[in-house]
């Protein structure tokens, strides 16, 4: 076999991997109901897939400046995801979403522009995510309706989710560390979910599962914030490892205190 035929044989196998991984989150997500969903959907399963591969081919110092990256579009996510949870209480679909998707992209490359340092981002991510939180609070608490997946449904979300992996792994060397940590983190879960979910059963519905992710974002916020001070002196694979496990404890404890306070 050609070097360039078992490189691109990897990378079609990487993104298949990397699809079935989000497909089984997003899956699990809309049957669970919006805080379990939520929470499911704001574990990395796919930025996770994509720094897992990248081990294998770049460096410590790379990871840090993705995972500064990846800090900075956590803050702007916080912004899409309060955008689209206002603007679908009323407005359609074809308003809320590209609205989202502006005001994500907007953030981001302001947020690029004006902050370079680790701190800097951490600080960002204190402040957006405590104004979105106070934002989307009340509307966290909607009844889901039940799922009744089609196979459309994987298809969509399988080339989606396999092409974003396809590029990160494919133009990495040339985007640089910063892009592709940002690229890594684009909110891929929620962008399906909203596509799926509104057209089906509504903005309200679909908002309580963005509402809830606001919280499970923070985790995925102090795991980068981790993963971009401690790479270097950990190593790549124990760093990568402490932050799966952050954002996983972190869910899980938003899960148990909110449960607690239901019952």
């Amino acid at each position: 076999m050609s070097p360039e035929l078992f490189y691109w044989l990897t990378i079609a196998v990487k993104m298949a991997i990397g699809a079935s991984v989000v497909i089984a989150a997003t899956v699990a997500a809309e049957r669970a109901g919006p805080l379990i969903g939520a929470l499911i959907a704001t574990l990395p399963v796919s930025a996770g897939p994509s720094y897992f591969f990248l081990a294998f081919e770049q460096d410590a110092q790379f990871f840090s400046q993705s995972a500064l990256g990846s800090l900075l579009l956590n803050a702007s996510t916080a912004i899409y995801a309060t955008t689209y949870v206002l603007l679908s209480q009323r407005q359609p679909f074809l308003v809320c979403v590209p609205a989202a998707i502006a005001a994500w992209l907007g953030s981001f490359v302001l947020f690029s522009f004006f902050i370079r340092t680790g701190s800097a981002a951490a600080l960002l991510n204190i402040v957006m995510f405590g104004t979105c939180f106070a934002l989307v609070r009340r509307y966290r608490d909607v009844r889901m309706p039940k799922i009744q997946l089609r196979w459309y449904d994987f298809a969509f979300r399988a080339g989606l989710v396999g092409t974003l992996i396809g590029i990160i792994l494919g133009l990495h060397t040339v985007m640089g560390p910063l892009a592709t940590g940002a690229l890594a983190a684009f909110p891929i879960v929620f962008t399906s979910m909203m596509l799926i979910l509104h057209h089906r059963y509504g903005g309200p519905a679909c908002a309580a599962v963005m509402a809830n992710g606001i919280t499970g974002l923070i985790g995925f916020g102090i795991a980068a914030y981790v993963l971009h001070v401690s790479v270097q002196s950990l190593g790549v694979p124990a760093a990568l490892i402490l932050a799966l496990c952050i954002t996983v404890a972190w869910n899980l404890g938003v899960f148990f205190l909110r449960s607690k306070k239901s019952a």
